[in-house]
């Protein structure tokens, strides 16, 4: 994607230092566009935890060049092995609702299980996680292809009326590597000359909508008007929806979504409108372990103060300013399930399918 006129990935190898990685730090955006280095393991999980990097596929992509880091940390270490392994959990559990993390950390360990030589195993490490990197961007790509037929249809219905599509949090390509999932058919559909405009839920209490999703619209030209969380129902009353595409940090087997707390209410609003509901997602999004989002998907609970306080800028400096009565109790799930019932379909790197287990297991049948 292009920011100030340059192309960016959300995150891309050093060119002059292998050991090294680049990301950039979303948790100042967009107040600030920085890049950071990292070039250890715990500075993956830091970045991890603390958000400046999220997104179920780019979580997915940093923990696997976190893992890469470890083997090149356990080369001065006794016990390599061990090393290895006891960082594998760590990370895996810096953020547990997204399957993604886990399961690219399981990919590499796989790829270098039986490794003994440091030497290759980190090489081993390094070659598998730039590969899953560039797989997510094809992956991406793929899902907006699908996706931007659903745009086109709904365009030709409306003469070519703008079509108006609702998202929520950020699933764009800050929260992958390039392009996004819920805004990768509305990127391929802008740059084909359709005409769009796009709703962008603030999405409290981190307000990634605001902060990220506005941000990447913007700097692409996109047409997009930011809404408070609860004007969606409203906006679908209007009749001023066309569609909701969101993302998903991890989808069971069955089709029940965890994403973003608020997406649920965001369904049924749009199942009680006829409002068509997609959500974009690559297959490693996909826990195929699991049938019950409500009973087996652990939903994070994060941080109160990120309901407690809000963070601005005032002339490029950014503030934090506390925004509820001091000895109030807080709660802040991280995550929603939104039931299959209510998931118009699935856009996937392989195609859309229904949200239920025959049509998933019929699109991936390894699984």
């Amino acid at each position: 994607m292009i920011v100030n006129g340059k192309p960016y990935q959300s995150i891309w190898t050093d060119p002059s230092n292998d050991e090294v990685v680049m990301i950039i730090n979303q948790h100042l955006l967009p107040f600030e566009f920085r890049v950071d280095e990292i070039s250890s393991s715990a500075q993956v999980m830091e970045a991890i935890r603390t958000m400046k990097v999220r997104g179920a596929p780019l979580i997915g992509i940093c923990g696997a060049f976190g893992l890469y880091m470890a083997c090149l940390e356990a080369r001065h270490k006794k016990d390599g092995e061990k090393y290895i392994s006891e960082h594998a959990e760590m990370l895996k559990s810096a953020r547990p609702t997204a399957v993604n993390l886990a399961w690219a950390v399981n990919r590499v360990m796989q790829k270098t299980a039986g490794v003994k030589d440091p030497e290759e195993k980190i090489r081993g490490a390094r070659k598998e996680a730039i590969g899953m990197m560039e797989e997510d961007k094809e992956s991406c790509f793929r899902i907006g292809q699908h996706g931007l037929e659903l745009i086109l249809e709904i365009s030709r219905r409306k003469k070519g009326s703008p079509v108006n599509i609702l998202t929520h949090c950020n699933a764009g390509w800050l929260a992958c590597i390039d392009y996004g999932t819920a805004t990768s058919p509305i990127y391929l559909a802008h740059d084909q000359g359709i005409k769009l405009h796009i709703w962008v839920d603030e999405t409290r209490p981190r307000n990634q909508g605001a902060r990220l999703t506005a941000w990447e619209l913007g700097q692409h030209g996109v047409p997009h008007t930011v809404i408070v969380d609860n004007a969606g129902g409203h906006l679908m009353q209007k009749r001023l929806v066309d569609m909701v595409i969101v993302g998903s940090d991890r989808t069971t087997r069955t089709g029940d979504v965890a994403n973003k707390i608020g997406t649920y209410l965001k369904a049924l609003a749009a199942h009680d409108n006829d409002i068509p509901f997609y959500v974009a997602l690559p297959s490693s999004s996909i826990d195929f372990s699991i049938r019950s989002g409500i009973n087996e998907i652990r939903v994070e609970e994060r941080d109160l103060s990120e309901v407690r306080n809000m963070e601005g800028s005032i002339r490029g400096d950014i503030y934090t300013v506390n925004i509820i009565p001091e000895k109030s109790p807080v709660s802040n799930f991280g995550f929603d399930i939104t039931p299959a019932r209510l998931v118009t379909g699935l856009i996937t790197e392989r195609g859309i399918c229904g949200a239920n287990e025959q049509e998933i297991i019929k699109l991936f049948p390894e699984h």
